[in-house]
């Protein structure tokens, strides 16, 4: 009973299934839900050519104008944009796209929504009633967005699985005592987010991130594997005075599909300066691990 109790008032919540009823701001990682409404709305055709972002793009209804952390912004491509991870592009498709679309777009992928595994999981958020500005920072994952890792993971996968997302479940299969199955749970189809065509255009583009861009350190350099990830460092609490949150989402594909898909939140860094926290450096090695770990399980 103490130590119940003592586990009870811990401030670190270490009862709480993070990866089910935790929300977080999913900073960056949300950009690829951004690039797939862009993708569907038609706003974007060619993921190689320029769009028309101006270096210092002002948020709507406000004279701010979007911060970018990289150089290079500058009617980036989209390709490029989720290489770098460019905010001026990302918000301004989504205000391109509108706010209505983007929604729509979030809760095909499970925003929203509880889910159940039979576990529920909180519903992770897209805001419905945001102002123009608002919505622009919601699709960069700013503003009210917040997910759980779990939602974040059935994107990854979706992408992964050529547009196609399955309802996730936790067991496999329930047993009598005498090992007679009573029931077996079989994979089942809960919504097409977007076009097997778009997902592979979004595949390709996080496939670059982590080739080429900040996501290299997800690579697993397999022969026939071929990894694709989103970096993601998202602030946390009031002007981001806490520390941030290092996100990775990720899955791994061989010529037999994609067996596995990763979303790694990385909530407490210690013992790591401020100035280096990143998705690409904290999250993504452990993301590496994990389909390492499947891929190889497998065979």
């Amino acid at each position: 009973e103490k130590a119940w109790i003592a586990l009870e008032k811990d401030k670190n919540k270490p009862k709480q299934n993070r990866a089910l009823r935790e929300i977080y701001p999913p900073g960056s990682v949300f950009k690829v839900v951004t690039a797939a409404a862009a993708l569907e709305a038609g706003k974007v055709k060619d993921i190689d050519a320029a769009t028309d972002t101006p270096e210092g793009w002002k948020i709507p209804l406000s004279t701010l104008p979007m911060k970018n952390h990289s150089g290079g912004c500058a009617n980036a491509s989209l390709n490029e944009a989720l290489r770098i991870s460019c905010n001026s592009v990302f918000a301004k498709l989504g205000d391109d796209v509108g706010r209505d679309k983007m929604v729509e777009t979030a809760e095909k992928f499970g925003f929203n929504a509880e889910q159940f595994t039979p576990v529920r999981s909180s519903a992770s958020v897209y805001d419905k009633n945001a102002d123009r500005g608002g919505n622009a920072l919601s699709s960069i994952g700013q503003f009210n967005t917040a997910t759980t890792p779990l939602q974040m993971a059935m994107v990854t996968a979706a992408i992964a699985n050529d547009g196609k997302l399955m309802k996730p479940y936790m067991i496999d299969q329930l047993r009598a005592p005498n090992l007679d199955v009573i029931k077996q749970n079989e994979p089942e189809e809960m919504s097409q987010p977007v076009s097997p065509e778009n997902a592979q255009k979004l595949q390709a583009m996080m496939e670059n991130v982590v080739s080429n861009g900040t996501g290299s350190k997800a690579d697993l350099k397999m022969s026939g594997v071929k990894v694709g990830g989103k970096t993601g460092t998202a602030q946390h609490g009031e002007k981001n005075a806490k520390r941030p949150y290092a996100w990775f989402i990720s899955y791994a594909k061989t010529d037999q599909g994609s067996p596995v898909a990763v979303a790694v939140i990385v909530e407490d860094a210690a013992g790591v300066g401020r100035e280096d926290i990143s998705g690409g450096g904290l999250a993504a090695p452990i993301a590496k691990a994990v389909m390492k770990a499947v891929l190889k399980s497998r065979g």
